[in-house]
């Protein structure tokens, strides 16, 4: 679905892409194959990384990673694209929400893409042992305010290595 609404954006191999929580996710090995460039991967995790440059190998030497956590991340750089697949919806209090937009309005480009993926308001409100918010795109596009434009939204059923069954919905919105 994020590969699909990455391609949905129009942007070009060259531009900038930074993927939010993207330590463990196999997105960065996608966007290698299809031969984007520029990506940046941001984690709260070191060991989500390191996995995920062991999985790469060399082409780990691509992509730059971050080690940091989203509502205190400064980046000198701006990205044509930010991508967050499940991240948003564990920042449960307005503050860190709020950091949060704070922090993506520096990072987009205007006109830049935005795509987000949390839990569906039929999602579960508690993921491995963590409150979640659950949205839709009025809730979602009421935290974010009227600088984001709503482009495409897509719902999937999500089936966790446990078998257990989760909704997600996947918003793309377009910055300025």
């Amino acid at each position: 679905m994020s590969v699909s609404m990455i391609a949905n954006s129009g942007i070009s191999p060259e531009d900038r892409i930074i993927d939010i929580g993207g330590g463990a996710s196999t997105l960065v090995d996608n966007l290698l194959s299809l031969g984007y460039g520029n990506i940046s991967v941001l984690d709260i995790s070191l060991n989500a990384i390191k996995l995920a440059k062991k999985r790469l190998q060399q082409k780990a030497e691509q992509v730059e990673w971050i080690e940091a956590d989203i509502t205190s991340f400064k980046s000198s750089n701006t990205f044509s694209l930010w991508h967050d697949r499940a991240v948003f919806h564990f920042l449960t209090s307005v503050e860190d929400q709020q950091k949060y937009v704070n922090i993506l309005k520096k990072c987009l480009n205007k006109g830049g893409t935005l795509i987000i993926a949390a839990f569906s308001l039929d999602g579960p409100s508690m993921c491995s042992g963590l409150k979640t918010m659950r949205y839709d795109a009025a809730s979602l596009s009421r935290v974010l305010d009227t600088d984001f434009s709503l482009l495409e939204e897509v719902t999937e059923t999500h089936i966790t290595p446990k078998n257990v069954k989760q909704k997600f919905t996947y918003y793309r919105f377009v910055y300025g």
